[in-house]
């Protein structure tokens, strides 16, 4: 489970966990742990609560990727046995949920924008109906990031995002 903005928990979509689970995996202990300290096990269960029973990572997984994080030094491990987020993880990482790496580039803010648009590709081929409320916005942003290529910046009436 998640939080959601109402402050209640929500199920994540199993298909989306399992999607990425390898890559997802990482995150998935940093955000988890950045809820309270847990260990190994409760990370297991809860992965597996949080999609619902459709994936439960291995502690083949799970372990080597805890050591991995130790020697990275995002996390530390307690007396108790748990695992918490150390200074570095959370300066370093992004939260809430951003992207690993507190330091964006261009470069790597365009491939989001590059991933996003293949989303909305896929979404739009899954059901062409989909994109329709969304498209006056799309059509804004087309504008604004084409505005960016030709060589401009941003107009002194928008302030921020």
């Amino acid at each position: 489970m998640l939080m959601n903005s109402g402050g209640s928990r929500t199920t994540v979509w199993p298909f989306r966990w399992m999607m990425h689970q390898r890559r997802g995996l990482r995150v998935g202990v940093l955000v988890l742990l950045s809820g309270g300290p847990k260990n190994g096990a409760e990370l297991i269960a809860e992965v597996e609560n949080l999609t619902g029973g459709w994936w439960r990572p291995s502690p083949g997984s799970v372990y080597p990727l805890l050591d991995q994080l130790l020697t990275d030094g995002l996390i530390a491990k307690r007396p108790d046995g748990r695992y918490e987020l150390t200074p570095k993880a959370e300066e370093e990482v992004g939260w809430p949920l951003g992207t690993a790496g507190s330091r964006r580039s261009p470069a790597s803010t365009l491939d989001e924008i590059e991933a996003a648009v293949a989303y909305l590709e896929d979404a739009a081929t899954a059901d062409p109906g989909a994109l329709g409320p969304v498209r006056p916005r799309m059509k804004e942003l087309a504008g604004r990031v084409d505005r960016l290529a030709r060589g401009g910046v941003r107009p002194p009436d928008r302030p921020g995002g």
